[in-house]
């Protein structure tokens, strides 16, 4: 950092040794100007007039009231504008009081707003050159008094182009702030929905697989020594939903690594391509499902068709955790309009509501799929059969749209 780098912030950080160096400068340029004599032989002459005592006097007091120009701006141009007043009609020869007053009307114009600063200036003009023209000992054509006249008039303009100015390196400092700003909270929002969306995948796939894994499992160990062949069957099953949920789980955590990590598996995400499959997968695990298609081949956004996928999923691992062991499942697709509608519906105890409500112990399937349709515009709805059974029934629009950035996640 250079010398007049330090100065300058020494000065910032010290605003009243600047102001009282200010003070100091002025006074001294006063007190030189007051025995200068414009209209000497020779030109400007120096030495050739003395100061009255009232003069000096004034010059200090203006000189002392620029001290505290910062704290009470108004103040002090009242208290220099009252000594230049009594400077310009009782004094002669004059003394430049009035260069305290210059100085104070800038410091007003900088710290206020420009319709007062204008009408200060207009006050002060006007006070200061029709008392020097009118009072004065001197003639009212005189250049001094026009001399007044035009410094408070530029003192007045520059402290109303330094105060534009600042408000407008300020304004620019406030935008590129308050646009980092909403860099940032777009940045965590998306890194929360990004989140979010790898949990309910992540929660989607263990709770399926998990559920036949368990499912199988218990129907090996039934029938291990009566039943061989069956029980191999079911240890095959465990065997293939295992490595089904091994295969998403890679897919899912491959998309947090790095860029410098291994490359991810390429596999497409599920959808209603593969429903056949899924139900298939229940089915061994000994759940009756029947599947209805009125679609009519409509070919789905990505996020829409593992959104479909996802809910068909995990209602029928809930029918299979929930509904009892002689459920029935009914899942159809049917496209109504712009809107794919998607249903589930089982036989059961109906029971499976209560896994919507984490607080009662259980888990966020319900939650996770609520919160998967909302955010593609869709709505959800659930909840027990009359007579008996549970109904899941999303509805999903074909065309998404993209979400704005003041929307809820």
């Amino acid at each position: 950092m250079s010398t007049l780098d330090r100065a300058r912030r020494h000065l910032e950080a010290h605003p009243s040794a600047l102001d009282t160096a200010l003070a100091a400068a002025v006074l001294v340029c006063m007190l030189a100007g007051s025995f200068v004599d414009p209209h000497g032989g020779h030109g400007v002459s120096w030495g050739i007039r003395i100061p009255a005592p009232l003069s000096l006097i004034l010059m200090t007091v203006g000189a002392a009231a620029l001290i505290k120009r910062r704290r009470a701006p108004m103040l002090v141009l009242a208290v220099t504008a009252t000594a230049s007043l009594i400077e310009s009609v009782t004094s002669d020869p004059r003394a430049p009081v009035a260069m305290s007053a210059v100085v104070a009307l800038f410091t007003v114009a900088v710290t206020t707003d420009r319709s007062t600063t204008w009408r200060v200036a207009l006050l002060t003009m006007t006070v200061l050159t029709g008392a020097a023209m009118l009072g004065g000992p001197l003639p009212w054509y005189a250049q001094e008094n026009l001399g007044i006249f035009a410094w408070t008039g530029m003192a007045a303009a520059a402290g109303d182009a330094v105060r534009s100015r600042k408000e407008f390196v300020h304004a620019i400092r406030e935008r590129a702030e308050r646009a980092e700003r909403t860099r940032e909270e777009e940045a965590r929002r998306r890194v929360a929905e990004e989140r979010l969306r790898i949990a309910r995948d992540l929660h989607d796939v263990v709770a399926h697989h998990i559920a036949l894994v368990n499912v199988q499992a218990g129907v090996a160990a039934h029938v291990m020594d009566k039943r061989p062949d069956q029980a191999k069957e079911a240890l095959a099953h465990v065997r293939e939903a295992s490595r089904s949920a091994l295969n998403e789980l890679r897919a899912t955590v491959g998309l947090l690594r790095q860029s410098g990590d291994p490359e991810a598996p390429t596999e497409p995400a599920p959808g209603l391509d593969r429903l056949e499959e899924l139900a298939g997968t229940f089915r061994n695990a000994g759940l009756q499902v029947e599947v209805a298609r009125a679609d009519n081949g409509t070919t789905l956004p990505a996020a829409v068709d593992l959104a479909a996928y996802r809910v068909i999923q995990e209602a029928l691992t809930n029918v299979q955790k929930h509904a009892g062991t002689e459920a029935k499942a009914e899942v159809s697709v049917v496209r109504v309009g712009p809107n794919v509608e998607v249903t589930v519906l089982d036989n059961g105890s109906g029971e499976s509501a209560e896994e919507a409500a984490p607080d009662s112990g259980g888990g966020h399937g319900l939650l996770g799929m609520r919160e998967r349709v909302t955010a593609l515009r869709g709505t959800l709805t659930t909840g027990p059969r009359y007579g008996g059974g549970f109904r899941v029934h999303a509805i999903l629009p074909v065309k998404t749209r993209p979400r704005a950035s003041g929307d809820p996640v």
